[in-house]
């Protein structure tokens, strides 16, 4: 089936949540899964991270994302290499948000949010009529570059809220776009 990588990833947000919100009582701590700075304090947090969330909401709202975004890029892809690229592309997003906000006191980040930006800037990018546009542009390399980065700007901003790990998003998108136009996914071009 087309999504079961989508609802294998729904399944682990899921587990984790579960233990992010009883971990406590078989002492595994809240900080456990999320990434902050120094790296080295907790490593599998670049991972576990991006299946981790910070509220119920926060769950809700990454999960109604990935069921939208999820099924149209597994359908093009292998189970294996679209989780790797959901964790590859989240664990960057996060790293960028976290080394980002070292100078101004460091946060923390949690959640899938960079990873599905990065499923979303893929379709965006690596569909066919996204293709047939940008080959009848007369925009080059850097033309094409500057037009991920305003795609990615503009998709960043559409989720601008106070919290929300906007240079994780941003990651995400430009991760997702660079994929896209390369069609990195796509198992019809292996």
């Amino acid at each position: 089936m087309a999504d079961s990588p989508t609802l294998t990833t729904l399944a682990l947000f899921a587990a984790v949540f579960g233990l992010q919100s009883f971990g406590g009582l078989v002492g595994v701590p809240p900080a456990a899964f999320v990434l902050a700075w120094p790296l080295a304090e907790h490593p599998w947090a670049v991972v576990l991270s991006v299946y981790a969330h910070g509220s119920l909401g926060h769950l809700i709202a990454n999960t109604l994302a990935l069921a939208v975004v999820g099924p149209l890029v597994a359908y093009v892809t292998t189970p294996l290499r679209f989780h790797a690229f959901f964790v590859a592309a989240g664990a960057v997003a996060g790293l960028a948000q976290v080394v980002a906000t070292v100078p101004f006191g460091a946060t923390g980040v949690l959640g899938g949010s960079g990873a599905i930006f990065a499923l979303f800037g893929y379709l965006l990018v690596a569909n066919r009529a996204s293709n047939r546009a940008l080959s009848w542009l007369p925009v080059g390399a850097r033309g094409s570059l500057l037009l991920f980065v305003v795609l990615a700007g503009v998709t960043t901003l559409a989720t601008a809220a106070p919290g929300v790990a906007l240079v994780a998003h941003f990651t995400g998108f430009l991760v997702g776009a660079a994929a896209g136009r390369g069609r990195l996914l796509h198992v019809d071009d292996a």
